[in-house]
């Protein structure tokens, strides 16, 4: 923390950029608490933005242990003036998880289910407590909290209080306000009291609030009684109705979504709900949205658990989703399968559809669940790849307007010239849209609020709250006067007085708030894209663009890993902030805003937080808006150390191609070294983990393998390869083995068998040359000529360049990729596969190339041509049988492979050769360079710990270890007794023998 840290979490560090005070202010904080307080940049930085368009930046972040830590934030905060903001998840998107005082975070220790009552259907929670967790507990019983918003995985109870959330399954268990049963909170005053319903229970509130309610109430019923709309989705405003008599005086409701502004949460009592022991998913399709969403209404009647809507426009490829232009996701449930489906069914003969289906099948139902939850991420990027933001995320109308809604809301956009692809809760009337404002300019900002007003006033001309979900913040409070009457705004602004006098809880939010134009958060970025390295192709070459697209939604931030999810492992391993894709977004955006970390790309904050980055590049296919910070750590890694000395392991392993080349002539010595002493010594040289063993060295690499094999006479196919001008001999990939025929390619068939250019890269070649050997074996078992690439003279090593792009040395990287595409290029002109065995190189060449070498034609083709193993197989030899293995498996499917090639073709191999069983999702922990380097064996094993090694140990005897890649196949080697093998050594084995 600034000068003190007493738990793993936030640092100590310099300031950096702290205004006036906050270093005494922190100190004097944390002599009162026990919970870590930081005014450091780095800590300031990642809590200046929710998953909204606002950013401000607090003086201090707070993470208390307890209530008493609480109020010690607030006495000392009171006295001297300063501003309070609760937060949980930080996944709001109206701004209101944003503050310039102290920011409360409560996602690290005050996550406790205190108590689970399942006979009463109560638990009592604390704030920082994640949806899902307080979910999985219920669920042991047969229960569940009701509210599920699409965030679940990492949205807080304390989060959900504050804006009273709701979800998909609003229509059967209403919103969060709806489930709160008590309330233990602390004003800004310091007092304590516990908000229940009841005339007993505002008794038991101090005399002052006691009798300021009561007066407030009794002196406006008419007002009270007449001045909200009817809707079930109405979040706007306090719900100062709930305090009626006819409503049961409920005090608890009436706080419940004030977010943050007239009391700190400490504790809560929510109600649970017994959910149908079967689900069916019934997907309906209609002409287009204004039908499903005129449909939405009358499909309440069959009592469903869900109407959700969504178009084409959002969903793209609508693959597995019945015939139409829009749909309706309606989840029927029942007390055994047979009845849900029979409800499900009734359900759609009563519907009129241009198709349905009814999805009985748990994956599939989660599969299709996954595009309406991924949809507040991929909605930021419309079509052609333009942003659009938040803003009017979740206004609501009554179920039954919906359609009249949805027309007025298309013409408006049109009006204005804006693009936005609405979905959400129709049978709640609730829609969430992006809208591609043009937030970075005046006139752009201009029409942004010019446009807000005007749907405002539709929102009201149809009966509906400018909140249906998110809460107002400063995204639409300053537009309730239109909702509610300066009258009914003016008994809020009264009931904030009432709670908080001296506006010290999350000022300029919800009552006297900030215009809804202020503080957003991109004023402060460069207004001229910055020079770079990579092309960044989806964000027109701007990385400040780039950065943009985290816009906070926080899937990075899921602590339970998911078996077809890879992001974020090291955010898994540590529980920090800074160590998610999110909170590193953070950090490079507050470095470009140059305010908060002012040094630029030579910040240690960002360096320090991408350390721990595994470059796994899990969130290029994981984050629902396409974050890759595998890039983006490799863009500031070559800006951070230029003309600086580097780390040891930058030139160690970073340079490892290069090292490999010259070890392979002396193999069987530096093998024997690595047994000795002298071990230790070379590996602190290195920068490399003293717990890590080294990799031993190939006798004979693969290439020279090859070499002698070609030399003694393999078939060839040489009037296939003679019209691509390719040499036929010459020095082989890496620089290794300049053997007669050392390129020629190989085979068992004909001379006109499809050819396969087989990529050897440095580790297939130097480390694991059986896997290059096997690979040969079942390529030509399958009648395909086998080639390797061959280098120029003199000598030059062909490399993909991964472990130079890995540890950000772009100019040495673009270096060998420009090599690599003068060799290949005119090896792939008629369309031949690169068969690349490594993920991680395959990976490096389909995407790290071509955006590195963004202005050479050549990348795109080099990158279109690289195929997997199984891809090679599959497209190459369609009718090739592949031999019965017939075992089970277990392993890892490489995390590179995950998020760039994918693993079907891989899966279909497996499943055609008899081997059974699901690889473990998440990574290996060893990715490449991370898990040996010094200081990262600890999160390099947790990772692994996850789900990789459990997987292992408990397989039984017998079973196939795989793992393509040879990190996870090292991870897996040093970490456990078995031995894992990429997926051609086991099909090889099973082969007959080489006649």
């Amino acid at each position: 923390m600034a000068d003190r840290t007493r738990t793993r979490g936030m640092r100590s560090g310099k300031p950096g950029g702290a205004p006036d005070g906050a270093r005494e202010l922190a100190r004097e904080l944390a002599d009162a608490v026990r919970g870590e307080v930081s005014s450091a940049a780095g800590d300031r930085a990642l809590m200046t933005m929710d998953a909204s368009n606002y950013r401000r930046v607090p003086r201090a972040v707070v993470a208390p242990r307890d209530e008493e830590d609480v109020a010690a934030v607030l006495r000392v905060c009171r006295e001297r003036g300063v501003p309070v903001v609760p937060r949980g998840g930080g996944t709001s998107i109206a701004g209101q998880a944003t503050g310039v005082g102290v920011v409360l975070d409560f996602t690290r220790h005050l996550r406790r289910i205190v108590a689970l009552d399942a006979e009463a259907g109560t638990a009592v929670v604390q704030p920082g407590v994640v949806l899902d967790d307080l979910r999985a507990a219920a669920g042991a019983h047969g229960l569940t909290f009701g509210p599920d918003p699409s965030t679940h995985s990492r949205c807080t109870l304390g989060g959900m209080i504050g804006n009273n959330s709701c979800g998909s399954h609003s229509v059967a268990w209403g919103t969060t306000a709806d489930s709160v049963r008590e309330l233990e909170v602390l004003t800004y005053g310091g007092e304590r009291l516990r908000a229940g319903r009841g005339a007993a229970a505002l008794d038991a509130l101090p005399q002052r609030l006691r009798d300021g309610v009561r007066t407030l109430v009794d002196g406006d019923l008419a007002l009270l009684r007449t001045g909200y709309p009817e809707l079930p989705r109405r979040i706007s405003g306090y719900a100062l109705d709930a305090l009626l008599p006819e409503q049961g005086t409920d005090l608890a409701r009436a706080l419940t979504g004030s977010e943050g502004t007239l009391g700190v949460l400490t504790e809560a009592t929510v109600g649970l709900v017994r959910p149908p022991a079967a689900k069916v998913l019934a997907v309906l399709g209609y002409v287009d949205e204004s039908a499903a969403a005129e449909a939405a209404h009358t499909l309440l009647p069959y009592r469903p658990l869900t109407v959700e809507g969504m178009a084409a426009d959002l969903v793209g490829n609508a693959a597995g989703l019945p015939k139409g232009g829009a749909w309706l996701f309606v989840e029927m449930g029942g007390g055994t399968p047979a009845e849900a489906l029979a409800r499900a069914e009734e359900l759609c003969r009563g519907a009129s559809t241009t198709d349905h289906t009814v999805v009985t099948d748990p994956a599939r139902q989660r599969a299709l669940w996954r595009v309406r939850e991924d949809a507040s991420g991929t909605a930021t990027r419309m079509p052609d790849g333009s942003e659009a933001w938040p803003g009017w995320e979740d206004c609501a109308v009554p179920p039954a307007r919906l359609g009249a809604y949805l027309r007025d809301f298309r013409e408006l956009l049109g009006q204005y010239g804006l693009r936005g692809t609405p979905y959400g809760h129709f049978g709640d009337g609730c829609i969430h849209v992006r809208i591609d404002f043009d937030l970075l300019t005046a006139p752009g900002i201009r029409r942004f609020r010019e446009f807000s007003c005007d749907l405002g006033d539709l929102v009201v001309a149809h009966g509906g709250s400018l909140s249906g979900e998110h809460g107002d913040g400063q995204a639409r409070a300053e537009l309730l006067p239109k909702m509610y009457g300066t009258e009914l705004v003016g008994l809020f602004e009264r009931f904030k007085d009432l709670w908080d006098p001296a506006g010290g809880l999350n000022p300029g939010m919800l009552v006297r708030p900030d215009r809804m134009d202020e503080n957003l958060r991109f004023a402060p970025l460069p207004e001229r894209p910055v020079d770079v390295e990579f092309g960044y192709p989806h964000d027109g070459g701007d990385f400040s663009a780039a950065v943009r697209r985290c816009v906070g939604v926080a899937k990075c931030r899921t602590t339970a890993p998911g078996t077809s999810a890879v992001m974020c492992p090291s955010y898994r391993a540590t529980g920090e902030e800074r160590h998610s894709t999110r909170g590193r977004a953070r950090l490079l955006h507050e470095m470009l805003a140059g305010e908060v970390v002012t040094d630029g790309w030579r910040s240690e904050e960002v360096r320090d937080a991408l350390d721990l980055c595994l470059s796994c590049k899990g969130c290029r296919s994981d984050c629902p808006v396409g974050v890759d910070m595998a890039t983006y750590k490799a863009e500031f890694l070559h800006h951070h150390y230029a003309g600086r000395l580097r780390p040891a392991a930058h030139y160690s392993m970073g340079r490892l191609p290069r090292w490999l080349r010259a070890a392979a002539p002396v193999a069987p010595l530096l093998n024997a070294l690595a047994r000795t002493p002298l071990a230790g010594a070379g590996k602190r040289l290195g920068g490399i983990a003293p717990q890590r063993a080294i990799p031993e060295l190939a006798a004979e690499p693969f290439v020279r393998w090859w070499a002698k094999r070609a030399s003694t006479g393999a078939p060839r196919w040489a009037p296939r390869w003679a019209s691509t001008g390719a040499p036929t001999g010459g020095g082989a990939a890496d620089g290794e083995g300049a053997h007669s025929g050392a390129g020629a390619p190989s085979g068992a068939g004909a001379a006109d068998a499809p050819p396969v250019l087989l990529w050897p890269d440095t580790f297939t070649n130097y480390l694991a040359p059986e896997v290059g050997r096997a690979a040969v074996h079942v390529l030509e078992s399958a009648g395909l000529a086998v080639r390797l690439p061959a280098a120029g003279r003199p000598r030059k090593p062909l490399c993909c360049g991964l472990t130079w792009v890995s540890t950000g040395q772009l100019d040495q990287a673009r270096t060998v990729m420009r090599r690599t595409l003068d060799a290949l290029d005119p090896l792939l002109t008629d369309g031949t596969p690169l068969t690349v065995l490594e993920p991680s190189c395959a990976a490096a060449l389909r995407t790290d190339l071509p955006e590195l070498l963004s202005d050479d034609p050549r990348a795109a083709r080099l990158a279109a041509s690289v195929r997997t193993f199984a891809q090679t197989l599959e497209e190459q030899a369609p009718g090739w049988e592949p031999p019965r293995v017939d075992r089970p498996a277990v392993g890892q499917t490489h995390c590179h492979q995950h998020a760039v090639l994918g693993e079907a073709a891989e899966q279909r191999l497996r499943a055609r050769a008899g081997l059974a069983g699901g690889l473990s999702g998440g990574c290996c922990g060893l990715a490449g360079n991370f898990g040996f380097e010094r200081g990262h064996y600890e999160v390099s094993v947790a990772c692994a710990e996850e789900q990789l090694l459990p997987s292992v140990r408990e397989a039984e005897p017998g079973t196939e270890v795989l793992a393509d890649g040879f990190s996870c196949r090292t991870q897996i080697g040093q970490l456990t007794d078995r031995r894992a093998r990429h997926l051609a050594e086991v099909l090889a084995e099973a082969l007959p023998p080489r006649g």
